[in-house]
Parts: C-alpha cells; sequence; structure tokens
C-alpha cells in the first residue's frame, strides 16, 4: 500500500513541476541581448497589405450561384421545387374554391374557361413563392401548357387575332383500303 502511495505522490509532483517549467518568457526579453547581430541580409519585404482580393460582394455571387451539374439534374432539381410549390399552394383557400368552381361546371366549354381562371390564380400563388428565375420561367411554361391543353379547335375554333395567322387544321386522311381478294380458293 505504500508502494503504490508513494508511485502516486511522485507522479503528482513530476506533473507539478511539468506545468511550471512551460512557462513563457513575457513579451519583453530580448533573447539577443549581449551578442552581436550579424547584418541582416536584405529579403524582399511581403506587401503590407497582402495579395489583391475580390470584394465580398463578388465573393458573394460567385459562391451563391449554383454550378450546374447537367440538364437532367437541372431538370429534377426545378421538378423538385416545382413539387415543393405545388404542395404549398394546392391547401390556399382561394385555389381550393376555384378547383371547386371549376369542377362544379355543367358544360365542357364553362368547365374549360372556369379551368383557365383556376391555373391563372393557381400560378400565380405559385410564381409569387418562386425564388429563382429558372422556376419562374418553368411555371409559365406549365401554365401555358396546361391552358393550351384546354383549347379546342377542332370543336370549336375561335376567331384568330387581328395580324395572327391562322394555324392551319389538318385534313382527316382517308384509311387505307384493304385489298379485295379476287380469287377465293373453294373447299
Amino acid at each position: 500500500m505504500k508502494i503504490y502511495g508513494m508511485i502516486i505522490l511522485a507522479t503528482l509532483i513530476s506533473a507539478a513541476l511539468m506545468m511550471h517549467g512551460q512557462e513563457a518568457a513575457p513579451p519583453s526579453v530580448d533573447l539577443y541581448e549581449g551578442q552581436e547581430q550579424p547584418e541582416a541580409t536584405v529579403t524582399p519585404s511581403p506587401l503590407p497589405n497582402g495579395p489583391e482580393l475580390p470584394e465580398i460582394s463578388q465573393l458573394d455571387q460567385t459562391f451563391s450561384k449554383p454550378k450546374s451539374l447537367g440538364k437532367d439534374a437541372d431538370a429534377l432539381r426545378i421538378n423538385l421545387e416545382w413539387r415543393q410549390l405545388r404542395n404549398r399552394v394546392v391547401n390556399d383557400p382561394e385555389v381550393q374554391t376555384a378547383k371547386a368552381y371549376a369542377q362544379a361546371a355543367r358544360t365542357d366549354l364553362e368547365k374549360r374557361n372556369r379551368l383557365r381562371a383556376y391555373y391563372d390564380i393557381y400560378y400565380q400563388r405559385m410564381s409569387a413563392l418562386a425564388t429563382t428565375p429558372e422556376i419562374k420561367l418553368a411555371l409559365k411554361d406549365l401554365k401555358a401548357s396546361h391552358q393550351g391543353s384546354l383549347a379546342q379547335p377542332r370543336v370549336r375554333p375561335s376567331p384568330t387575332p387581328e395580324g395572327a395567322t391562322p394555324t392551319p387544321t389538318p385534313s382527316a386522311t382517308p384509311a387505307p383500303k384493304k385489298p379485295q381478294h379476287k380469287h377465293k380458293k373453294k373447299k
């Protein structure tokens, strides 16, 4: 038991001595006091302000732009942002009211007109929440495609605006005729 006590005491004393042995010299101590200093060789001193660095605003612009990972990755990123916006907007009371109003239409023409109004409200809300110009452009394209699907030029073509060229409607092509069998074998 005495041996263990002596080992612990020796360890504590050596630890205390090591802690005091590493104290730093005060900053006013001249280490070269009394020695002749050799003549200093001329060394180029660094520029006082350091290297030329860009402004903080330039750094912000450089690092805030996300790097493009390719067309597919950009399309997936835009699709993800669009789905997040869609999830936020779908519960908006005005959007829900417009959708219910469009679904309650009695005729096809009335429903298409109400759906146009619904898409206006729906995409207006999503565009207000969009943060990047890429997603706003994608929303504009999606709105045009949704509203374009509502047009039915073959059913009831709308008059063309002045100065616009009318779009030609494709003509119906007749079904190909089946060849008639001239000779039938009798069994």
